[in-house]
């Protein structure tokens, strides 16, 4: 055998071996973070019926609408928090990079929001830097698209007629959300995160939330919610978040995070 094979094969069986203690320690190097925001201010808000004054046979041909944007949603069974935003960032800041599974790096390109029945479906959403944001109208009527993604971008302001949608590209991310809303009916209105990874995850409608496959380590948690701001801290609510530890390995339960109205 000439030593230049026998260079190569020593090469490649260090780097198969480098290759599978990457594996070995990639695997055993995330967790699962999970927990439930719930309302911490006093007697849990009642639902707030809006008054629907244009389309009416359409708008409320499937129920009374109820009030999503600027406020509150419990559930009175357990005072979980619907459409809080939950997300890691790293303890260096929101623009730096996290390690990303690798299950999660190929994501879905296309996130929807739709307006089916005079309300934006789902009211909050989150995507990652990367992702399309299909805006639907799957309605009998026209709407429009009001998005106001500031100095950012975008900032477009279409209408939308029955059966057509409008396509988002190219979307930066940022920490504070774009408010999209319908001028033609005034009380509709919703909120889009863009985040630079994809670590997060909106409450459900009993305030749970869970993130798969984070890294093990220190990062911070990030809660955002329309009636309070900024949820959690390390000395009091803030942008910065709380900074956590995940354990590799297991599911990290953060347990119940309270809410209430902003002081401001």
């Amino acid at each position: 055998m000439h030593l230049g094979n026998k260079k190569g094969i020593s090469l490649a069986l260090t780097a198969a071996l480098v290759l599978s203690a990457a594996t070995v320690v990639h695997a055993a190097g995330w967790g699962t973070i999970k927990g439930q925001v719930v309302w911490d201010g006093g007697a849990v808000p009642k639902p707030v019926e809006i008054k629907v004054d244009k389309d009416k046979d359409h708008c409320l041909s499937k129920g009374a609408i109820y009030k999503e944007d600027n406020t509150f949603v419990v559930n009175p069974k357990n005072k979980g928090v619907r459409w809080a935003v939950v997300y890691l960032m790293s303890e260096e800041g929101f623009s730096k990079p996290i390690p990303i599974h690798p299950a999660l790096k190929n994501f879905k390109k296309v996130v929807e929001v739709d307006q089916p029945c005079c309300k934006f479906e789902p009211h909050v959403l989150a995507l990652q830097e990367g992702q399309t944001l299909l805006v639907k109208n799957s309605a009998p009527i026209v709407h429009n698209v009001n998005v106001q993604g500031g100095t950012l971008g975008p900032s477009v302001n279409p209408i939308l007629p029955a059966g057509r949608s409008l396509k988002l590209d190219d979307i930066k991310a940022r920490q504070l959300p774009i408010s999209i809303s319908c001028s033609i009916h005034g009380w509709m209105a919703g909120k889009v995160f863009v985040l630079k990874n994809p670590y997060f995850a909106v409450t459900d409608e009993d305030g749970k939330f869970e993130i798969k496959n984070a890294p093990a380590g220190k990062f911070r948690l990030v809660i955002w919610q329309e009636g309070m701001g900024w949820v959690v801290g390390d000395k009091g609510p803030s942008k910065k978040g709380k900074s956590i530890t995940i354990k590799a390995g297991a599911t990290n339960d953060l347990g119940k995070i309270p809410v209430k109205p902003s002081k401001d």
